[in-house]
Order: structure tokens, then C-alpha cells, then sequence
């Protein structure tokens, strides 16, 4: 396979930093915007939401693929 967890977790994270960066000018436009004395775009707040959403999900995908999963407690055990 060549490709193990911790290494796509690692691409993951790296992805979830771009997302955040992409998310953060996003904001900056809307607050030119407000600053200016416009309104914000409504297009750029909405586009700021989706790739927020899209950084959660990518962290949460790095997480479960960096931490090794945990029994739950009473899983493996028999009576």
C-alpha cells in the first residue's frame, strides 16, 4: 500500500491549515467590506462558512487517523 495512517494524517493537517488560511482571507474580505462602510458580500460570508465546515471535517479525518482508536472499556472482555 505504501501510504500508512500517520502519513495521510500529516497531508490531512496540512490541508486543514490551507482551508483555515483560505477561510481567514475570506473574513478579511468581509471586514474590508464593513470597514469601507459596505456591507460584506453575502456570497463570501457563505463561501467562508463551506470551508470552515470543510476544515472541521478534514481536522476531525487527521485526528482519527493520528490517534490509534481505544477498546472501549469492557469490549473485549467475557463474562
Amino acid at each position: 500500500m505504501g501510504t500508512d495512517l500517520a502519513d495521510l494524517a500529516e497531508r490531512l493537517s496540512a490541508i486543514a491549515e490551507e482551508l483555515a488560511d483560505l477561510a481567514l482571507d475570506r473574513l478579511r474580505e468581509a471586514a474590508d467590506a464593513v470597514r469601507n462602510g459596505d456591507e460584506p458580500d453575502a456570497r463570501t460570508t457563505a463561501e467562508e462558512k463551506r470551508i470552515t465546515r470543510a476544515r472541521r471535517a478534514v481536522d476531525k479525518a487527521a485526528l482519527l487517523l493520528a490517534v490509534p482508536s481505544s477498546p472501549r472499556a469492557g469490549f473485549d472482555e467475557g463474562p
